[in-house]
């Protein structure tokens, strides 16, 4: 049961740790782990809990790492090489494994990731509405100006006076929405393109706009900045109250986003896969950096799943490298 997984999960989500739930939905006798078993895998590859032993963990962690990297679920069957392609294979993963009796698996695994963090620069009621409505629907929120009042935002997240975007972080998952009213616009927009935020929004009338678009060419500024900017932001449905500006700007939030992922233009989660070696004699994925079984042979160094493969290699090595 997932229970013993809470502690856990509640302080990777306070941390912000992105991390995956791998569930045992189906189990065919005889399989170690039952329906009902999971496992928790952090964005390192290490699990926490049970799906099944030496064979099926190494699989389990590797897909968990993929559907962290895609930001998408997958359904993985864990299945003898006779039970190969039987059933229903539409949107399933199938791995062959040769250590196990007979017994099959099917693991649900579901990516828990980051939400993508908003921040606003700007101290009025547009910004308080945004920070309202975005802290609603999940998003982190950080509120920043000159001033910022921490009484006014005390539902945000974080509240930082001034314009120091060192002061908190910043990421390519991060939106920047500039709702000063002319306060600060420009010294707030510099310092946003400074940032790796791909989504860097003005709000501000048309004309207030193209003004400071203007300040904006003769500034010294990243290459491609322009790409990154959105004025006036939010979608055209005709908001006029502060609340349905924060609506509007809410929703081309969340088309930006899901747009970008559609198109293959969003990388939802950077992860560096850790060396893998196949196990010479069931041909299963090994993790290289935290193997248990090793031996050398001929100056060459095989990992193992479990001490039976390693024992059946060191009997007769040859028997296994015969197609190498």
């Amino acid at each position: 049961m997932i229970i013993h997984l809470l502690d856990q999960i509640q302080a990777l989500k306070e941390t912000g740790e992105p991390f995956a739930i791998a569930t045992v939905v189906r189990a065919e006798k005889p399989t170690s782990a039952k329906p009902g078993a999971v496992a928790l895998i952090t964005s390192d590859g290490t699990l926490t809990g049970w799906i099944g032993g030496s064979c099926a963990a190494p699989a389990v962690k590797e897909e968990a790492l993929k559907a962290l990297s895609e930001g998408t679920p997958r359904l993985l069957r864990l299945c003898p090489p006779e039970a190969l392609g039987q059933g229903t294979t539409d949107g399933v993963t199938e791995v062959v494994l040769t250590c196990i009796s007979g017994g099959t698996y099917e693991i649900y695994i579901e990516p828990q990731l980051v939400q993508p963090e908003l921040i606003i620069l700007g101290h009025l009621a547009t910004s308080e509405a945004l920070a309202r409505l975005a802290k609603a629907v999940g998003y982190p929120v950080t509120v920043m100006g000159w001033d910022v009042n921490p009484q006014r935002f005390a539902f945000a997240d974080h509240v930082v006076e001034g314009l120091d975007l060192n002061h908190v972080k910043v990421t390519g998952r991060t939106f920047i929405i500039v709702a000063s009213h002319g306060n600060y616009d420009e010294p707030a927009l510099e310092a946003a393109f400074k940032t790796p935020a791909p989504y860097i929004a003005l709000v501000a009338s048309p004309r207030r706009a193209e003004a400071v678009m203007q300040y904006l060419r003769d500034s010294d500024l990243p290459h491609g900045w322009q790409e990154r900017f959105k004025y006036p932001a939010g979608l055209n449905i005709g908001a006029v109250t502060e609340d349905e500006i924060a609506l509007s700007i809410l929703a081309e939030m969340v088309e930006y986003r899901r747009r970008r992922s559609r198109a293959g233009m969003e990388t939802v989660l950077a992860i560096e896969e850790p060396e893998v070696a196949k196990d010479p004699v069931c041909g299963m994925s090994v993790q290289v950096e935290n193997a248990h079984f090793i031996a050398e042979y001929n100056d060459r160094t095989y990992y193992f799943c479990c001490a039976g493969c390693k024992r059946a290699f060191e009997t007769a090595p040859e028997t296994f490298l015969v197609e190498e």
